[in-house]
């Protein structure tokens, strides 16, 4: 009888033992588990921070994109304008130099008189467009600063952009890295 009390205290105690193993090891797969997916919780939580802050620089781009071409446009338009004061300046250049060169060929005084009177009324007009021309002259120097500031502006959200897609590619890379190195081949 001792010998069978003997082996049933064994066993009991054995069981017991391997009962508490495998306990242990669950406990130690369970905590494994809950790191794993506090892990991927927070790799989500970042990632969707991630794609949020994207949005917003994207957006934000868009609309710096739209104000630097109305900048652009606006300063074409400022050097259209001062294009046109410049070749009506030529223009009446042009005009006064054969008004006076006909002038001095003139033979007749009152066809002098008369190319004098052309020759200083287009002389007055120029003098009156040079403020004009300084005012558009002095609009274009603006704008060109304005479009400067936003093309700066531009260049700056775009290499954030940059910045954050190489954050997104590097991770992604360390990832998959990652990921290889923990598989087991087959």
């Amino acid at each position: 009888m001792p010998r069978p009390a003997f082996l049933f205290l064994s066993l009991l105690f054995w069981t017991s033992a391997t009962f508490g193993q495998a306990a242990s090891t669950e406990s130690q797969t369970m905590q494994a588990l809950l790191a794993e997916v506090h892990q991927l919780r927070q790799d989500l939580q970042t990632a969707a921070m991630g794609a949020r802050r994207a949005q917003i620089l994207i957006h934000r781009l868009y609309v710096q994109e739209a104000i630097v071409a109305r900048a652009s446009q606006r300063l074409d338009e400022a050097k259209s304008e001062l294009a046109q004061f410049e070749a009506r300046k030529k223009w009446e250049a042009l005009q006064i130099k054969e008004y006076e060169d006909r002038r001095d060929r003139a033979e007749n005084p009152a066809e002098r008189k008369q190319l004098d009177n052309l020759i200083s009324n287009l002389k007055s007009q120029l003098e009156a467009w040079n403020p004009q021309e300084q005012e558009a002259q002095a609009k274009e120097i603006e704008l060109q600063e304005q479009w400067r500031v936003e093309q700066a502006k531009l260049d700056q959200l775009q290499d954030e952009l940059d910045r954050l897609d190489r954050t997104v590619m590097s991770a992604s890379n360390r990832q998959d890295s990652s990921q290889k190195s923990t598989a087991k081949p087959q």
